[in-house]
């Protein structure tokens, strides 16, 4: 073999290897829920870059701590001026009436999220995410309630340097086929 056709033969090697390997995402994308993975691969997207991995970063802390705390830890991530803008509800404009607002149990309700994509600005300082959310609790005869929608989330990075929400903002999903031209009470 000529170093030609070796360097052609291992390039191929390895193309097929990296073929085999590499999730096949969406470019610029995360999975839907539910999938196999659910985080980027810097291989399969071309769009990631370190302002976009930090916001995926903050977004998987954030997630985390509203799992395992419940509304305390949503409210404790927004800034002293963030706002929560949910679906058919007022807006919650500073980390205290959030605070007041989210005073959930992650026993009682768990709420979980995936971003889908995320940008981070060109200045550096802020940037958005935005994805799927799903809500699980029960009702009053504990029976299963799950809820899920779209959200989005503005990051400001804080005179401290800590990232903080300024933002986030949710709507549920759509009604399913059909369900949009029903009216109540008649079947």
């Amino acid at each position: 073999m000529t170093g030609v056709s070796r360097r052609f033969t291992c390039g191929l090697m390895l193309l097929g290897l990296v073929a085999g390997v590499v999730p096949r995402l969406a470019l610029g994308q995360l999975p839907e829920p539910g999938s196999q993975s659910t985080t980027p691969n810097p291989l399969s997207d071309p769009t990631m870059k370190p302002g976009k991995t930090q916001l995926y970063d903050l977004e998987a802390r954030f997630a985390k701590d509203v799992l395992e705390r419940g509304g305390a830890g949503f409210a404790d991530w927004f800034a002293e001026d963030g706002v929560a803008l949910g679906n058919g509800a007022a807006p919650l404009v500073g980390r205290v009436a959030i605070a007041r607002s989210a005073n959930w149990s992650p026993r009682d309700y768990q709420l979980t999220w995936t971003p889908t994509d995320a940008m981070m600005g060109p200045s550096g300082d802020m940037g958005y995410t935005w994805g799927h959310f799903d809500g699980h609790s029960k009702d009053a005869n504990g029976n299963p309630v799950t809820t899920s929608g779209r959200y989005m989330t503005i990051w400001r990075k804080q005179p401290d340097g800590q990232w903080k929400v300024v933002l986030d903002a949710g709507a549920n999903e759509p009604p399913t086929g059909g369900d949009c031209c029903k009216l109540p009470g008649v079947n």
